[in-house]
């Protein structure tokens, strides 16, 4: 069998640097020898500038990274270890869109030489790693993997927006081909993380347990998203009960919303694929992901039946959750279309999304500026996200914004306890 490359000098190559990728790039560069690889020259050339736009890494932790970063495929031949972050979304009938890891396993098959590791840490259902990477990478290296090269996952969990559970605080779930790999994972994340490493008993077993974690917020969500359509009904406010529940010492904390983002409103769906494929009907699992999409459309309904005629929203958030620019698959857009179906204008502001990913993505126009918009124009002011910002916002600042009987919607309980003018109406989840 090839002996494991891995040194304490080796070079550690990370493939993809969004959300994920450059974090962890970033963390493992104070320690190892690191290049940052991306597909896409416009993100290289704005990390090189000192500019993230995920904005999770400042200016200065990244200008003063020791981090090389590259574009170049030959920049990248021959590391002992590749890591690959690249995403895995869904396709529009919401089966795994396994695209972006097989064209990694391509791009990286004729760069590898003998004794690599390639981790993986993208979010897949159990067996990808081995399935469906192993055979790619043997094809286009012309090496035996399990002998020549081996394989690893290491599953992420960066949570976009979270300054506390950072990639080097957080315990790395990790899973080598081999006990010498495991050992090789536990020492690479074992140096940046002070979380410590926890090694799976299997790869399958390290996979299922990252699309689970996700699987089960999705699931609690849906719970508290339809008994707040009930009580909606009941004319009782969801956060009234959860206020009263949540004096019980075991009783489980999870909040109403759109449940979006590129973890919990994907994963379930590659849990799905895979119960499938052994024919198994994963009903919990789908039917939570059922009510979850449907939270959108509800809401809209429920604001637009307290509003007479036509007229105009101005909906406050875009981002799929707060004080974080991530646009990816947000529930808010859901929301807008519900909204303009009904036939409302919308207008929409959001503190922390890029003006340009915006519109890029979703068509959509920010409003620049919440002090340029003209006195009493809106039916209805609708918080969507719960950005800092916006749970600032005065209840004078509303009123200058609403039309006489305005209508202050709070999807998010952002304004329970604003005082309001008599002059205005207030409704809440």
């Amino acid at each position: 069998m090839t002996d494991i490359a891995f040194t304490a000098d080796s070079r550690i190559v990370v493939v993809g640097l969004g959300y994920v990728g450059l974090p962890l790039a970033v963390a493992m560069a104070k320690k190892l020898d690191v290049v940052g690889f991306d597909i896409s020259e416009e993100r290289i050339t704005e990390l090189k500038s000192g500019f993230d736009r995920t904005d999770e890494i400042d200016r200065e932790r990244l200008e003063a990274s020791t981090l090389t970063l590259t574009t170049d495929p030959s920049d990248i031949k021959d590391a002992a270890v590749y890591i690959v972050t690249v995403p895995t979304p869904v396709n529009k009938d919401n089966s795994p869109d396994l695209g972006p890891v097989r064209s990694s396993c391509e791009l990286l098959g004729p760069l590898l030489s003998k004794g690599a590791i390639v981790v993986f840490e993208s979010t897949v259902y159990p067996g990808v790693t081995e399935e469906l990477c192993g055979p790619v990478l043997e094809e286009k290296s012309g090496l035996k993997c399990g002998k020549d090269f081996f394989l690893g996952y290491s599953p992420e969990r960066i949570n976009p927006g979270d300054r506390e559970h950072t990639v080097d605080k957080i315990t790395k779930v990790i899973a080598g081909q081999t006990a010498e790999v495991t050992d090789v994972l536990a020492e690479l994340y074992g140096a940046v993380t002070s979380g410590g490493t926890f090694a799976a008993a299997s790869i399958r077993a390290a996979e299922a347990a990252k699309v689970i974690e996700n699987s089960q917020r999705d699931i609690n969500i849906a719970f508290v998203n339809e008994i707040t359509m009930i009580f909606q009904k009941l004319g009782i406010s969801v956060y009234d009960v959860l206020e009263a529940a949540g004096t019980k010492w075991n009783f489980l904390n999870f909040t109403p919303g759109l449940v979006g983002g590129h973890c919990i409103g994907v994963d379930p769906f590659y849990l799905a694929e895979r119960a499938r494929q052994i024919n198994h009907d994963p009903r919990i699992i789908l039917s939570g992901r059922a009510i979850n999409d449907s939270m959108a459309d509800f809401i809209a309904e429920r604001v637009c039946a307290q509003l007479s005629g036509s007229g105009r929203i101005l909906v406050l958030g875009l981002t799929f959750k707060e004080n974080c620019p991530d646009l990816r698959n947000t529930k808010a857009t859901d929301l807008i279309q519900g909204l303009r179906r009904r036939g409302f204008r919308v207008d929409v502001h959001d503190a922390a999304a890029d003006p340009v990913e915006a519109k890029k993505f979703y068509n959509i126009d920010l409003v620049p500026s919440l002090d340029d918009l003209d006195d009493h124009s809106y039916a209805a002011v609708i918080g969507v996200v719960s950005h800092d910002a916006y749970r600032a916002i005065t209840g004078a600042e509303l009123e200058r914004l609403l039309e006489t009987g305005g209508l202050i919607a709070d999807v998010k309980a952002m304004w329970r306890d604003i005082d309001k003018s008599k002059h205005l109406r207030k409704w809440q989840l």
